[in-house]
């Protein structure tokens, strides 16, 4: 079993940064092994409450730097990240459990959130001049206003992806940032910002904060100026409420279900290729991970087949280099939620195709990446997310039949579509109630797409991360409206009744030119 890389020295001078005056620590555990990685600070409702002052100081002066400034140094940060490649992988692992290549997603995806925000925010953020509605005689302008600082509060399974898609365009846009890390993603995050310290971010202006969601997370969003949360759809809620009573804004990432239906027209062992990591993609801990799929009864057989196959080839174990397909799941609270819903899925007549089982010959925390059929709605994995290595898979018929299924849930966060026909995949794609999906991949495809939104419907969440909606979050736009003089507006009712039908006039005129 290997041991982890990082050097103690390392970890010590990145908790340091961790704002903590209330002397406690809490274990943090190294899923590889079991054994014990760190003992990380704990932070109290002081401690936010004083980050807070301290980033609003800050965010004075981050404001006043103008976009030029921001932009050179968050594209310095984009080139230290690259440099850190081999050290980010290296926390990534130690504390997720995740392979070497899904830890350099995790990379990849963070300079390219970076990089994006850091040349897009001039011009999302510029602002400008808008059409009045009389033209000439009233002139009418946009700006946007840094909303202060935002509390961002992200969980540990996607420590280095999720917190760069808050915290950085927050950065872009002016703002400030206190960060409740969660404690088995923290050193993840404090080594991605170390890279934005050192690129030239001042140190208060991105504080990052740890210890019990309970206590210091609800002062985190008591004290934000704008709330970024990603979790559980029930916490989401508690979040939102509390935010609610202050009246901040919030966005909001939850859970999913995510459905894939592959159509009849595939090759099926390509499909059963694409499909795997769609589903077992950093054990499944992975809020888009697919969890049900839905394969047309044509290629049903040789699908699940197929499916089976590549799934039993995976190889599992622990390595910090790219011998390895699969890693562990992250804690024993994980592992025994995914063994819950197997078993319960089993009791109830449901069958394993592959895996369904724990491996702890080979770490504390490993479970086979699982295929189930006959799962029904008696079950609790048929709705409920499992968040593990399990995919149900069903047959249907028609295409309807497919997508009534696949839209049946609470959730409506990913979904995806496999087809060989661009099409007949896009009409498809066109009826799923999802904020994103994928057309012959699982989830990458928009996960990756720092340009374009990302986000969920229904009971997956509120608003959107990256592209320009990503920005606009962290700003309040103002409308600065001018009479030019040039006619003087009405005043009484002789100056309505001489200027009414000039103004119809130049309405029709405006509709005719096709100006809006």
């Amino acid at each position: 079993m290997p041991a982890s890389p990082l050097d103690p020295a390392v970890i010590t001078n990145l908790t340091r940064s961790i704002r903590s005056t209330t002397g406690a620590t809490v274990t943090v555990i190294a899923p590889f092994t079991g054994e014990v990685l760190h003992e990380l600070p704990v932070s109290g409702v002081t401690d936010v409450q004083e980050s807070y002052a301290q980033a609003r100081l800050a965010q004075l002066a981050w404001a006043r730097a103008g976009f030029a400034r921001r932009r050179a140094i968050l594209l310095r940060a984009h080139d230290l990240i690259l440099e850190r490649t081999g050290l980010l992988q290296d926390t990534v692992q130690a504390e997720t459990g995740k392979t070497r290549g899904q830890a350099f997603e995790e990379v990849f995806q963070a300079a390219g959130v970076t990089r994006f925000n850091a040349l897009a925010a001039r011009g999302v953020l510029r602002g400008g001049r808008r059409r009045s509605a009389i033209p000439l005689v009233i002139t009418a302008a946009v700006s946007y206003r840094p909303k202060g600082v935002a509390g961002v509060i992200t969980p540990w399974n996607y420590p280095l992806s999720l917190a760069a898609m808050d915290v950085v365009p927050a950065l872009a846009a002016g703002c400030g940032v206190v960060q409740k890390a969660d404690d088995q993603g923290a050193l993840s995050i404090l080594s991605l910002r170390q890279a934005f310290i050192d690129a030239g971010v001042p140190e208060q202006l991105w504080a990052v904060v740890a210890g019990d969601g309970a206590e210091i997370g609800g002062a985190v969003t008591e004290e934000a100026d704008y709330v970024c949360f990603t979790g559980s759809t029930a916490t989401g809620k508690r979040v939102a409420a509390q935010a609610a009573g202050n009246l901040t804004g919030v966005s909001l990432e939850l859970g999913g279900k995510n459905p894939l239906i592959v159509l009849d027209d595939v090759d099926p062992a390509r499909a059963a290729a694409d499909a795997a990591p769609a589903c077992f993609t950093a054990m499944g801990q992975l809020c888009v991970s697919i969890e049900r799929i839905f394969v047309q009864r044509g290629v049903a057989d040789a699908f699940l087949r197929e499916f089976v196959a590549v799934t039993r080839s995976l190889k599992l174990g622990a390595a910090y280099d790219y011998s390895t397909d699969v890693g562990c799941l992250t804690s024993q609270a994980q592992l025994d939620r995914v063994s819950a819903q197997v078993a319960d899925a089993v009791a109830l007549g449901a069958t394993i195709e592959v895996g369904g089982r724990a491996r702890p010959d080979l770490g504390p925390f490993f479970y086979e990446p699982t295929v189930l059929t006959g799962v029904t709605a008696t079950m609790e994995c048929f709705a409920g997310e499992t968040f593990g290595p399990v995919v149900a898979v069903t047959v249907f018929d028609s295409e309807q039949e497919a997508i009534l299924a696949a839209n049946d849930s609470d959730y409506g966060l990913n979904a995806s579509v496999f087809s060989g026909s661009v099409r007949r995949a896009l009409r498809v794609s066109g009826a799923l109630e999802a904020g994103s999906v994928n057309i012959n991949e699982g989830y990458r495809g928009s996960f990756s797409s720092v340009a374009a939104p990302m986000g969920g419907l229904k009971q997956s969440g509120l608003g959107r991360r990256n592209g320009p909606e990503g920005l606009l979050r962290f700003v309040d736009a103002i409308t600065i409206a001018r009479a030019t003089g040039l006619i003087p507006l009405p005043r009484s009712g002789r100056d309505f009744e001489r200027l009414a039908a000039p103004m119809l006039l130049l309405a029709a005129v405006l509709k005719g030119i096709r100006r809006r």
